[in-house]
């Protein structure tokens, strides 16, 4: 029970890797917080984890909001009357175009729910970890967040733009006893990625990773794990990757 008694709160937590990620929390003894724009899929794993004997609390949350990001840290503490592990992993996709056809719409859809939303959540998760002089924080970038690839403009410029924000907020908080870490998924097996692709596209992702095969999000659920717990107790402004060798190519 690597993280009893800790309270968790998880952003796109109905789904994908958020899902795993609040499940294995759950199980190691946190009281977690599913913070999801999806509220019937977050009470849906939530359901989950209390018939696993967990502790859970739905808070409907669209991450681009910060109101809503205000909210959710606001919830979180008077329900649990504490914060100490926040998981900023909603995200998006948006559309597949060249720099210069990409909408001006979805430019801002995606910038703003997979880079400002974390900013938003950070804001105030801090505010509170800094009460209590101690705080994990895991922000989802991917292996985006370091090199480009083609027609997804905005979610490279995003992930990238994570991991500068994890580093240099890391170096902030240091001497405050509170760690913050990004994490690099490779394409995972979730709802995300699979709903709109059909076999040869998947297949083409496959290929992309030395491994031969997509990740899963348990995969990268148990590297949140060890970052949340006390085992990477000295582990600050780092950016770990999860992708089958993706990037070593």
């Amino acid at each position: 029970m690597e993280l009893k008694n800790k309270v968790a709160l998880i952003t796109g937590a109905g789904s994908g890797i958020g899902k795993s990620i609040a499940m294995l929390f759950a199980e190691q003894g946190a009281k977690v917080v599913l913070a999801d724009i999806d509220e019937k899929s977050a009470v849906k794993v939530a359901d989950a984890i209390t018939k696993k004997k967990g502790i859970a609390h739905v808070i409907k949350t669209d991450t681009g909001s910060e109101d809503d990001s205000k909210n959710a840290v606001a919830e979180t503490v008077k329900k649990f009357k504490k914060i100490d592990i926040a998981v900023n992993n909603a995200g998006i996709g948006g559309e597949q175009n060249p720099v210069d056809a990409y909408s001006i719409e979805s430019w801002d859809k995606v910038i703003n729910i997979n880079l400002s939303g974390i900013f938003y959540g950070m804001k105030y998760q801090l505010k509170e970890m800094k009460k209590n002089k101690s705080g994990v924080i895991i922000n989802m970038a991917s292996v985006l967040g370091k090199v480009g690839t083609p027609m997804s403009s905005a979610y490279v410029a995003a992930k990238h733009g994570v991991i500068g924000l994890t580093e240099a907020s890391a170096l902030e908080y240091a001497d405050k006893k509170i760690r913050i870490n990004a994490i690099g998924p490779g394409y995972i097996k979730t709802p995300l990625l699979t709903k709109n692709l059909d076999k040869d596209a998947i297949k083409g992702l496959e290929e992309l990773h030395p491994m031969g095969r997509l990740g899963k999000p348990e995969e990268v659920a148990q590297l949140a794990l060890w970052l949340a717990s006390d085992r990477s107790s000295f582990v600050t402004g780092s950016y770990y990757n999860v992708d089958g060798g993706y990037l070593a190519k």
